[in-house]
C-alpha cells in the first residue's frame, strides 16, 4: 500500500497482483480487488475500475466503499456525456 500512497501505481499494481496469487482467503482478496479498482480509478480507467470492485463485491458483498465507488463513476461518467 505504500507504492499506492506515494502515487506510484504500476508498482503497487504488481504487487496487488502478487498478493492475489499469494493471498487465498476471500474476504483478504476483496480488499485487494477493491485496491486495484482504487487505481483504476485514479487513472481515470472506469471500466477496469468498475470491474475490480463488482470482483470484490462478489467475495464480499459488505463492502460499502465499493458500491460507493462504483456509483460515484456511474455518475461521473453519466454527467461527462451530458
Amino acid at each position: 500500500m505504500s507504492a499506492q500512497s506515494e502515487g506510484n501505481y504500476a508498482e503497487a499494481l504488481q504487487n496487488y497482483y502478487e498478493a492475489m496469487r499469494l493471498e487465498i482467503d476471500p474476504y483478504d482478496r476483496s480488499y485487494i480487488l477493491y485496491n486495484i479498482g482504487l487505481i483504476h480509478t485514479s487513472n481515470g480507467e472506469h471500466t477496469k475500475a468498475l470491474e475490480y470492485y463488482f470482483r470484490a463485491l462478489e467475495r464480499n458483498p459488505f463492502l460499502p466503499q465499493a458500491f460507493n465507488n462504483m456509483a460515484v463513476i456511474c455518475h461521473y461518467v453519466r454527467l461527462s456525456t451530458l
